[in-house]
């Protein structure tokens, strides 16, 4: 610190620099990921990192880290073929949701985990096989009676033990897949300790691969990805769940102020979807950049 938190967001063009006048008009609404500074009622954001959108859905808004990440990490890491086994951890969060979609349009056979039976209930909604609540569920159990072959692809966001034991899942020739770990962010270190000192032993055994992916390293193709995504949401073939808060103790995260809220609120899991703030909503003023 100190820095602009905030990676993504959606609003209407208020100003432009002489640049951006060729691309932009006032009162585009435009969506940008990249430079920071989101959690804002009033942002500037360089024309190269922005893209025009339809209307100010957030819908639109999910796609931009959450969904792109699925959908490239899925494709270029996960090699993924018709009738392999998927397993997705944070399934029904803002990127599990994609990666549960994406595996199903790839022929695949989904395994999504889940932390309640109403998340249970969604992942069923968009197409998941096996919607696994660990809160009332043995994971490890589970996957090892169900699926004693083994698991293909991991897209895996949750990290400390959840790593673990997707490692000690992988079918052979299985790839692994991480891009994030949740579990982690609220400790002082921020990653939950991960016993990996076998991991070369267990992967040879196996011939399997774990991978990073981190969605600034695969900008090349984000515009595909983006454009992709936006024509599936169009023509209805795309889920993009938003979560506002709604069901939060203080209720919806409206106004600036309630950033924090939200923050906490995906943190301890509780969302359903993208969590979305509306910063600067209509009784305040509309969203600017």
């Amino acid at each position: 610190p100190p820095f602009d938190a905030g990676f993504e967001g959606i609003g209407e063009v208020v100003g432009l620099g002489l640049s951006a006048s060729s691309r932009y008009t006032v009162g585009d609404m435009v969506a940008y990921f990249g430079s920071g500074g989101a959690f804002a009622e009033y942002t500037v954001v360089p024309a190269k990192e922005s893209v025009t959108v339809p209307s100010m859905k957030p819908e639109f808004l999910t796609l931009l880290v959450s969904g792109a990440t699925a959908y490239i990490a899925m494709k270029r890491l996960g090699n993924l073929a018709k009738g392999e086994t998927v397993l997705v951890t944070a399934a029904a969060g803002g990127t599990g949701q994609f990666a549960v979609q994406f595996a199903k349009q790839a022929g695949c056979h989904v395994i999504g985990t889940c932390s309640s039976d109403e998340k249970a209930g969604f992942l069923k909604s968009i197409g998941c096989d096996r919607p696994i609540n660990y809160s009332t569920q043995d994971l490890a159990k589970t996957l090892r009676k169900e699926y004693p072959q083994g698991i293909d692809v991991v897209y895996e966001s949750v990290g400390g033990s959840v790593l673990e034991l997707a490692v000690n899942s992988l079918a052979k020739k299985g790839r692994l897949i991480v891009i994030g770990f949740i579990s982690g962010y609220k400790t002082a270190a921020g990653i939950t300790p991960f016993n990996g000192g076998m991991l070369p032993v267990k992967l040879l055994q196996k011939s399997a691969s774990m991978r990073g992916f981190f969605l600034p390293h695969f900008i090349e193709d984000y515009k595909e990805a983006l454009r992709s995504m936006m024509q599936m949401f169009a023509k209805g073939e795309l889920v993009c769940e938003v979560d506002f808060g709604d069901m939060a103790q203080e209720g919806r995260f409206v106004g600036l102020e309630s950033v924090f809220r939200a923050v906490d609120y995906m943190y301890a899991g509780r969302n359903l979807g993208k969590v979305v703030v509306d910063v600067a909503p209509p009784t305040v003023g509309d969203s600017k950049l």
